[in-house]
């Protein structure tokens, strides 16, 4: 069949509950069933033995859609900062401490492609909010199926047109700071596939200096089934985006003018003199075709390709790179029985490769001036993976899995302007990795499922870690490994008007990767012996009040939300994080037992959406991030903060339209924070300013109608 994104209930927030709860909460009532895709098999949650986060459309149009920060930060465990306009820095229980920009450690795929490229970055600025209509994130090495990293795996799906309909769709947003954006799709849906298109454009002259943003987004995604057995998919997307660099402040400079760029020194200019900015443009193709071979066996092939053009003028830098790249991931599934009971066996390979000219000229002012490196530099990486999944005795579920992963750079230096060597060549074979996964879960009835797992990992270098943009070449860095336990249970209470997930974990890191940030901006990483990173993340969600069905049509219209129920519903989502050194000597100095840098020990976030009758909602939400340390000294902190920020507006269907007036607000208390903070940078130049109180307002038409 088609493949379909199917949204886990027991993690979702709030907004979701619309969907999956009946109207009479006077008796208790049986939940439809609710698969993820992102463990490898297709099971119910209730069936799941690892941590899995989950947010649909209505999650990312309760906030503003000119970021994906708010609605990521509200799955616990989960942070997406944003250091500069478009610049996202993506964390998954921690993985903070190496990614000082761009996200690590972290596999994330886009409509079953790989997104996450073979050098180990992954390029999330690409995407726009209107692009998504799912996302999930398997937390820690559990997913084995998608290689051994330390921190996870984040699956992104796009929006999809329910089976018999076609619809079009505009809309403008208007607000602070010069925000623009404008959106447009076409889609068609039947019973054998779909076909979108979607356009988005966003500008912002931006809260500080130096922090315009430009992007355009062009996607084009369809799915169609051949025959009764075979499917294809074909995913086109297209991105141009420049956006400016401010850089770090010192506290001084942060409590005296926030919305300054990063001022020049005697010896030093400043960003706006330099111009510092990224600009790329991006093309991804991929292609997908599911065959079910026989009632018992599946196998689902993915091919892609990619290119981009990427210019990145910093303080003294001007880089520009050229990348091209390519992979491929094949997956077989199969059911049988053993002793009478089910087993599900699935096993697969991934292989990516990319090559990179990459260009590092002195910067004058914006402009490339004489060349200081040349570098060349191809990756190949991939894995193989087996897992499987069997039905014991006493309601347990067994889950047993691997994965065997290789990885290898080539850099090739053609040109180096201090010594001018030719042909000079670095070869980085790191050695095989195989990372097994357990885990048991026991179902005791619908209501309540518990799970305990152990699952390793490791994450090599990205090249960026392994040649920082000074041009130098890091040739001492190791992969970090990790070892994680985790138990937790989901289920529901209050006949099922409350949902609850819980999570307890205990994941041990050796050779873990940390940053340092130069005079000149640059950053540069280094193994840190070990950390120790515990923690306990609590999902939960329900209906305060509930009344009747209401006409009101959300804007991603599907087979299951075309109608939603009015009532209040209220979601929380908290993480504490007790993340600790182990044995950690830098520099002469012993930071063992300190906290773990850039990592706050608690997180929160809570909301209610109300939706009244007629049309009108209101969706409020709030904020904390407590105190995190700065330096690995633990002498530097960003204070702790909360934050207030809310949406509503009136949406209501006249016959085949509808119509969304919406607007909103963030940082109602206008506090002044840092988000997205630079760790251990020199000069105490650690500070990225948040906006102040902005505010937002836009009108969103939707024409749509059932084809006969």
């Amino acid at each position: 069949m088609p493949y379909r994104y199917a949204v886990p209930l027991l993690l979702l927030p709030a907004p979701l509950l619309a969907q999956t709860t009946p109207p009479d909460t006077t008796r208790a009532v049986t939940l439809p069933e609710a698969t993820v895709t992102g463990y490898g098999q297709q099971l119910p949650l209730r069936h799941t033995a690892a941590a899995v986060g989950t947010l649909a459309a209505r999650d990312f149009e309760r906030f503003p859609q000119n970021a994906l920060t708010q609605a990521v930060n509200t799955l616990p465990g989960v942070r997406l900062e944003e250091r500069a306009s478009g610049s996202y820095r993506l964390s998954v229980r921690g993985s903070t401490l190496r990614s000082p920009f761009g996200v690590r450690n972290t596999k994330v795929y886009y409509q079953g492609i790989p997104f996450t490229e073979a050098s180990g970055s992954t390029p999330l600025n690409l995407l726009d909010p209107a692009l998504l209509g799912g996302l999930e994130v398997v937390k820690g090495p559990a997913a084995s199926v998608y290689g051994a990293g330390t921190g996870g795996a984040v699956l992104l799906s796009g929006r999809r047109p329910a089976p018999g309909t076609s619809a079009a769709q505009v809309g403008f947003t208007a607000g602070s700071y010069g925000l623009r954006r404008y959106v447009a799709s076409v889609e068609t849906g039947s019973a054998t596939g779909y076909l979108r298109a979607t356009y988005a454009r966003q500008s912002l002259d931006g809260y500080r200096q130096q922090s315009a943003l430009r992007r355009d987004v062009l996607a084009l995604d369809g799915e169609w089934q051949l025959t009764e057995k075979q499917n294809v998919g074909l995913h086109a997307l297209y991105s141009d985006i420049n956006y400016q660099l401010p850089g770090g402040l010192t506290r001084a400079q942060f409590l005296t003018d926030p919305r300054q760029a990063r001022p020049g020194t005697a010896t030093a200019p400043g960003t706006v003199q330099q111009r510092t900015y990224y600009a790329s443009r991006t093309a991804l193709l991929g292609a997908t075709h599911e065959a079910r071979l026989t009632d018992l066996l599946s196998l689902r092939t993915t091919l892609y390709l990619s290119g981009s053009r990427i210019n990145t003028p910093y303080l003294i830098d001007f880089e520009r790179n050229t990348l091209l790249g390519g992979g491929g991931r094949t997956v077989a599934n199969y059911r049988t029985a053993l002793a009478g009971r089910t087993l599900r066996l699935q096993a697969g390979a991934e292989a990516q490769t990319g090559f990179e000219s990459s260009r590092n000229y002195q910067n004058r002012a914006g402009q490339p001036g004489a060349l200081r490196y040349d570098d060349e530099i191809r990756t190949l990486t991939g894995f193989a993976f087996a897992q499987a999944d069997y039905e014991l005795p006493a309601g347990l579920l067994l889950t047993a899995g691997a994965s065997y992963n290789r990885l290898r750079y080539r850099i090739s230096r053609l040109s180096d302007a201090a010594t001018n060597p030719t042909g000079s060549t670095l070869e980085r074979n790191f050695r095989p990795e195989v990372s097994p996964r357990v885990a048991v879960l026991r179902e005791f009835g619908p209501a309540l499922a518990v799970y305990g797992s152990v699952s390793t990992g490791f994450s090599p270098p990205t090249e960026e870690e392994i040649r920082p943009s000074d041009g130098s070449i890091n040739r001492a860095l190791q992969a970090e490994r990790g070892t994680s336990y985790e138990v937790g249970a989901r289920g529901t209470l209050l006949r099922q008007r409350l949902r609850y997930d819980v999570a307890l974990y205990d994941q041990r890191q050796r050779q873990t990767i940390t940053t340092r940030t130069t005079d000149l901006g640059t950053q540069l990483f280094a193994n840190a012996g070990n950390t120790r990173q515990r923690g306990v993340e609590v999902a939960l969600s329900g209906w305060l009040w509930r009344g009747g069905a209401t006409s009101l049509q959300p804007q991603a219209v599907s087979a299951e939300n075309d109608v939603s129920p009015t009532g209040l519903r209220a979601f929380v989502s908290y993480a504490y994080n007790h993340y600790r050194f182990g044995s950690y000597e830098s520099g002469g100095q012993d930071f063992s037992g300190n906290r773990l840098t850039g990592t706050a020990p608690h997180t929160l976030t809570a909301g209610l959406d109300l939706v009244a009758p007629l049309g009108f909602y209101l969706s409020p939400t709030v904020n904390h991030q407590a105190r995190i340390y700065l330096n690995d000294a633990n002498t530097e902190a960003a204070p702790g903060y909360w934050t207030f920020g809310s949406r509503g507006g009136w949406r209501r269907s006249f016959g085949g339209f509808t119509v969304d007036v919406f607007g909103g607000a963030e940082n109602l208390t206008d506090r002044r924070y840092s988000l997205g903070n630079d760790l251990n940078a020199f000069g105490g130049r650690y500070f990225q300013p948040a906006p102040a109180r902005n505010w937002y307002a836009g009108v969103s038409l939707r024409q749509g109608k059932e084809k006969k």
